[in-house]
């Protein structure tokens, strides 16, 4: 198989770039703006001796690779919906309400976050049983939800790739051939520091927020009833048992319809919020299918770059050239910020950044070090990328534009800089200890 020239590839990446930032700043569906770069991309690979057959299968397997995320936000666009009708929103609020003090909402926001994306290892899940009374509680006490998003958003991404139960932390140890105990011990340090920082951070904005929120709720106990806990609780206890996600939801949407139309709604009132949504809430088909589609072609996009090794051989030239841990880990970041803008999901990022570097630097530094750089970038540009399949569910499930809340997510961008930090440190200390011999 010939491999893509560097004018190729420079022309795929400007294409692919110049139409996703037109759609993002122009606010067109990213579907429009992605296809340019995905019809170039298919023009290059039969210009690289590929049939339109092998780049239709090529493609297919791509989609069918994605089909638990195009699932999964297939399903979210009918949560909230039901979620409201069944009256479970409205009962989640009441409660945040009576227990979060709202004087310091932002930080316990962020540890509440923290905490279930631990135990749940998933950022959506995190996101689908907690985000949804916190930002309607946020909504009623006329909090900024693009703050709240953020330090929900940050909560979250602490278990995503931190957590032994997170799918993306499992996927890291298995493509670096690291024990999860050992990738854990390595990202202890700047995970501390960040939550450290993170929690000073929320704590500032409740400290010095000019909005002195006085927020009294009139709230008996046996106001609440327990049919209306019901879809929660299924999307929680499905989630928490390892379930299929996709389960977890399906069922919370049904029993929430279900809830409704026992408690007087009809199947025409349901039917028209899965597809219109709730006006003022958001949710429902119409809002979501475009993002569907976008979807789909990301997953085609993806399964050409992956099958057809397009990054692969620049990566491994790029390598040849080391200079130090820092320069390593500043490769690190700049490739696999790179193959996450590209690639616009979470898992091509970790195989491909992973497998290229593991050689050098399992000769050089060893895997734990590796687990440090890849768990402070790779695991969070996904999250960052406004038209990554992570950042577009996120986004979603919060209802706020990344760009909005971003700024805010100080967890996803502070490692990084830390990660940096500790390098340069490192390869100072090294320095140091080597002139002394």
């Amino acid at each position: 198989m010939k491999s893509f020239s560097i004018k190729q590839l420079t022309f795929l990446l400007t294409v692919t770039l110049a139409g996703v930032i037109f759609s993002v700043i122009f606010h067109h569906p990213l579907v429009i703006g992605f296809l340019p770069g995905y019809l170039v991309l298919v023009y290059l690979s039969k210009q690289n001796k590929q049939s339109f057959k092998q780049i239709l299968q090529i493609s297919i397997r791509g989609v069918y690779k994605t089909r638990i995320v195009i699932l999964i936000l297939f399903l979210v666009s009918f949560l909230l919906p039901s979620w409201y009708l069944s009256g479970t929103i409205d009962q989640m609020v009441k409660i945040a309400l009576y227990l979060i003090n709202p004087h310091y909402f932002y930080v316990l926001t962020f540890v509440a976050a923290m905490v279930f994306s631990m135990i749940l290892g998933t950022t959506v899940g995190t996101l689908s049983a907690i985000g949804v009374p916190i930002l309607g509680t946020a909504t009623v006490l006329n909090l900024p939800t693009a703050i709240v998003a953020g330090a929900l958003v940050s909560g979250a991404f602490v278990g995503d790739r931190t957590s032994p139960f997170s799918s993306a932390h499992q996927l890291l140890a298995h493509t670096l051939e690291l024990p999860v105990k050992k990738q854990w011990s390595a990202m202890f340090l700047t995970t501390l520091i960040a939550i450290v920082l993170s929690m000073l951070f929320y704590g500032g904005f409740d400290f010095f927020s000019t909005e002195k929120v006085n927020h009294t709720v009139s709230f008996e106990w046996r106001e609440l009833t327990v049919l209306q806990f019901i879809p929660p609780i299924i999307l929680l206890l499905l989630v928490l048992f390892r379930l299929s996600i996709i389960y977890a939801f399906l069922t919370s949407v049904l029993s929430a319809a279900i809830i409704s139309i026992v408690e007087g709604g009809t199947v025409s009132i349901v039917a028209s919020a899965f597809w219109n949504g709730i006006e003022g809430l958001g949710g429902g088909f119409l809002h979501m299918y475009e993002l569907l589609l976008f979807l789909a072609l990301a997953g085609a996009y993806n399964g050409l770059l992956e099958e057809l090794n397009v990054i692969q051989p620049y990566l491994d030239k790029w390598l040849k050239r080391s200079t130090s841990l820092t320069g390593d880990t500043f490769k690190i970041l700049s490739a696999t910020l790179l193959i996450s803008v590209i690639a616009a999901n979470q898992t091509l990022p970790v195989i491909l950044t992973g497998r290229s570097f593991l050689p050098h630097w399992k000769n050089k530094y060893g895997e734990e070090e590796l687990a440090r750089v890849m768990g402070d970038t790779t695991m969070l540009f996904p999250g960052m990328v406004p038209w990554s399949v992570l950042a577009i569910m996120c986004s979603t499930i919060v209802g706020v534009p990344i760009l909005e809340y971003l700024p805010y997510a100080l967890f996803l961008w502070i490692l990084p800089l830390l990660t940096l930090i500790v390098s340069l440190l490192k390869h100072v200390q090294k320095t140091k200890r080597a002139a002394a011999a």
